[in-house]
Order: C-alpha cells, then sequence, then structure tokens
C-alpha cells in the first residue's frame, strides 16, 4: 500500500480542513503562510498536496474533482509535481541519512523564489517535516516569510510532537489536525480495504493514534511476515532487534523506539510500584535520546532492553 504523500490522490478524514483552505483560495483570502500541525501519519502532507492540486490544476483539462476529493492522475499539475519539474511547485525536507534541514536548502529555495516568473499563477513552498530546521536554516526562513513575493505561498508540516519556535507559529495561519479513534480506525480499513481488528491486535491498534502510524505498521509486518494479530508485544520486540534491520532501515529503528514505549506503558498500568516503571522508562529513553546525539553504539542498547527488561 503506497501511502506516500505526494502520490496519495484520494483524501480521507481531512475534508473539512481542505473545504476551508479551497473556500479561503475561492475567495481570494487564502493567507501566504499556512502550518499543518499533528501527529505524524494523520495525512497532513497528503493534505498540502490536494491544495496545492486544487489551485494549480484549476483551469487545466482533468482539474482537481473537488466533490469527492480525489486528484485527477491526468491532470497536468500532478504529474509534473510527480516528475520533479513543475515551475509553481518547490519542496523543502529532510534529506535521507540527516538529522536536520540545513541552511543550504533554504538558500537553495531563496534562489528558486528570487527568479523571475515562468508565469502569473500561485506559486507554492512545501517544508515538510519543519521541526527539523535548525537554527540558522529557521532564521533564513524567517527573513523570506516576513514578506513573500505576490503570488507565493509557504505550506508549513509540523509534527506536534516535537516544538518549533513561537516566532515561526506566529507568523502562519495554523490548524491543527486531529482524528479521534474511530476516523483513524475508519480511514485506516479505507487505505488498507482491510478490516485492521483482523490484521492487528487491539493493543497495537489502541496505542497508534495516525492511520499512516497504522499502514507503515501493516505494510512492515507483510514484508516480513510477522503474524501482528498473534504475536505478543515481547516477541514483536526480541524479533526487531535480532533482525538488526533497524541499523539500516530509520523505520523500523522508529518502530522499534515506539514499540518499547508502548512496553513500558503495559508494564506501568499492570505494575503495583508505578514510580519504579517510571524511572525505568525515563532512565531507558535518555540512553536512547543520548545514543542517537553522540552516534553511539545502537545494538548495544538495544540488547541491554532485551536481556534486563524482557529477560531473555
Amino acid at each position: 500500500m503506497n501511502i506516500e504523500p505526494i502520490s496519495n490522490i484520494n483524501l480521507y478524514g481531512l475534508e473539512r480542513y481542505f473545504k476551508e483552505c479551497a473556500s479561503l483560495h475561492d475567495s481570494n483570502k487564502l493567507p501566504n503562510k499556512i502550518l499543518f500541525s499533528g501527529k505524524k501519519g494523520l495525512g497532513k502532507s497528503t493534505l498540502a498536496y490536494h491544495i496545492i492540486n486544487y489551485v494549480c490544476s484549476q483551469n487545466e483539462d482533468n482539474k482537481y474533482d473537488r466533490n469527492n476529493n480525489i486528484i485527477n492522475v491526468e491532470n497536468k499539475s500532478f504529474k509534473l509535481i510527480q516528475n520533479g519539474t513543475h515551475p509553481n511547485f518547490y519542496l523543502i525536507d529532510i534529506f535521507e541519512g540527516k538529522k536536520n534541514i540545513d541552511i543550504e536548502q533554504i538558500r537553495a529555495m531563496i534562489a528558486h523564489t528570487n527568479k523571475s516568473n515562468f508565469n502569473d499563477k500561485p506559486r507554492f513552498i512545501l517544508i515538510d517535516n519543519i521541526e527539523n530546521l535548525n537554527k540558522n536554516s529557521i532564521n533564513a526562513l524567517l527573513k523570506i516569510v516576513e514578506e513573500p513575493k505576490k503570488n507565493l505561498f509557504f505550506i508549513l508540516i509540523h509534527n506536534n510532537q516535537t516544538k518549533i519556535l513561537p516566532t515561526l507559529i506566529s507568523r502562519c495561519l495554523t490548524f491543527n489536525i486531529n482524528l479521534n479513534f474511530n476516523e483513524v480506525v475508519s480511514i485506516s480499513n479505507k487505505i488498507t480495504k482491510k478490516n485492521i481488528f483482523e490484521i492487528l491486535n487491539e493493543n497495537l491498534i489502541n496505542h497508534y493514534s495516525s492511520p499512516g502510524q497504522i499502514v507503515r505498521l501493516i505494510n512492515y509486518s507483510n514484508e516480513k511476515k510477522i503474524d501482528l494479530k498473534n504475536l505478543s508485544l515481547e516477541n514483536l520486540l526480541i524479533n526487531l532487534i535480532d533482525n538488526n534491520s533497524y541499523k539500516k532501515n530509520t523505520y523500523v529503528k522508529e518502530l522499534l523506539i515506539d514499540l518499547i514505549q508502548l512496553f513500558f506503558l503495559n508494564k506501568y498500568k499492570l505494575s503495583h510500584n508505578k514510580k519504579n516503571y517510571i524511572n525505568l522508562y525515563h532512565d531507558f529513553m535518555l540512553k536512547i535520546y543520548n545514543t542517537n546525539k553522540f552516534n553511539l553504539d545502537e545494538e548495544s542498547l538495544f540488547l541491554e532492553f532485551k536481556t534486563k527488561l524482557l529477560n531473555v
């Protein structure tokens, strides 16, 4: 199941946010700085691509289907954005293997916006994962968003589990994106075309709060032939630690850390000595943080977890 935002032609669950932005555009009131903030995997980036396609394809054949919130794959703007050649669209995201969006990426974007307009149509700068902007990048970005050129729109995507500078938020119209549990389940079912309760155990479903997280987990389990309906959390953790794929796959590493947090949460709920598990949790998460920050040995850390806490 492909859930890459750039390719998602369907918009699920976020129609109300799209409708508000489309109405603002239709009345010539669309702000030139928009921030979509919410948990990872809710569809914020997909929403941004739909808004951009709606605006850019208005005078094209096969324009955006607003009644059904579907991007027509035959419209010119969709094809150009897929190919990375749309003259009115510019994407900034964190590079694979990097920890931050560096200032050179912002400078390249500024140079792009300073070029003469290829046409007089709206231009969009989409910055994904803005929580990964470093201090220099943010300062450079602030200078251009304060006084953007005519017909230039910035859409910023923020994972709200990580804070960003208030000076950036204050310059944007912010949409706080959220979905309730039933919406998450319904959207996940639509994307997978299956009943997720038949694929995942309830412990996992209750832990994940966004369709993107659930679908990525199902994709991974299908690829690795892991039974997430009947496999215990402890055995799943052992599986992830033993196969060492977290060393090369960022998603597996994120999944492993996430499931470690779920492990501590479950133990906390069942324990009579809750303070002990709170301390264990904070100590171990600090070790994970320091391991990432200082590029320490991840294998030793996860083996320690397996030996001391999973008792294997």
